[in-house]
């Protein structure tokens, strides 16, 4: 079996090798294989450059790479990379380094266990270490996901989470729309839905950026999000 790793990447030329090094030294449970799918969101720095170097170094490593060659936003990218995934299952990783790759077994267990069928790995759960940052960012994270439970009938903690890890049948088999940061609630609306899918949740851990070490979401996504989360619901079933 297979775990498809899909990276996202927009103007990430200073970090994606250290991203990529911590996804090089998992060592998967279950004996599992990986690819790594890295999506180039037409980047203004030399993020092509940057990956081309480091597959060329790096050739025991399956990695897939896709550029944009024009600007279409991370859900675009994470579209590609969906596509074109061709393991078992499928995490998505951010390119930068808030989220930890050490943590793919903790989100792996539960389907290779047998229970789960999607699991989402929640910043606002367990004990793992957390940046502290953002105080509105936080309150506006757990609106959004209340505002998605309520019309999902999910008990998430954590809807806005970059780690959704699925077994890749499911994730392939929707049709997502979202070029932004409307892809969460799009794809949380939408998996939700399947007959007789079983999502779970874990926790993680979560170091995060501040906008001058590149994070980029704002508060436009933030309203773009409500937006979603009532289209994918109520009005776009």
């Amino acid at each position: 079996m297979k775990l498809s790793i899909v990276i996202p990447a927009y103007n990430e030329e200073r970090t994606i090798h250290m991203i990529l090094d911590k996804v090089k030294t998992v060592q998967l449970i279950g004996g599992l294989d990986r690819e790594l799918i890295l999506v180039n969101d037409c980047s203004k720095d030399d993020t092509e450059g940057a990956i081309l170097k480091y597959k060329a170094a790096n050739p025991e490593l399956n990695i897939q790479y896709y550029a944009h060659e024009v600007n279409k936003g991370k859900g675009a990218a994470l579209h590609t990379g969906i596509k074109k995934a061709t393991g078992d299952f499928l995490i998505i990783q951010d390119a930068d380094l808030e989220y930890d790759p050490q943590e793919y077994n903790i989100l792996l267990q539960p389907i290779l266990d047998g229970f789960a069928d999607v699991v989402y790995g929640s910043r606002f759960m367990g004990g793992k270490p957390h940046r502290i940052l953002f105080f509105w960012h936080s309150i506006g994270n757990k609106i959004l996901t209340s505002i998605s439970n309520a019309f999902s009938n999910l008990n998430l903690t954590d809807m806005e989470t970059c780690y959704k890890l699925f077994r890749t049948k499911h994730i392939q088999s929707l049709v997502l729309k979202e070029n932004r940061f409307g892809f969460e609630p799009e794809v949380t609306a939408k998996i939700s839905r399947i007959p007789d899918i079983r999502i779970y949740e874990v926790g993680i851990s979560y170091y995060g950026r501040t906008y001058e070490e590149g994070k980029k979401i704002g508060w436009q996504d933030g309203v773009r999000a409500i937006y979603c989360i009532l289209k994918y619901n109520i009005f776009s079933k």
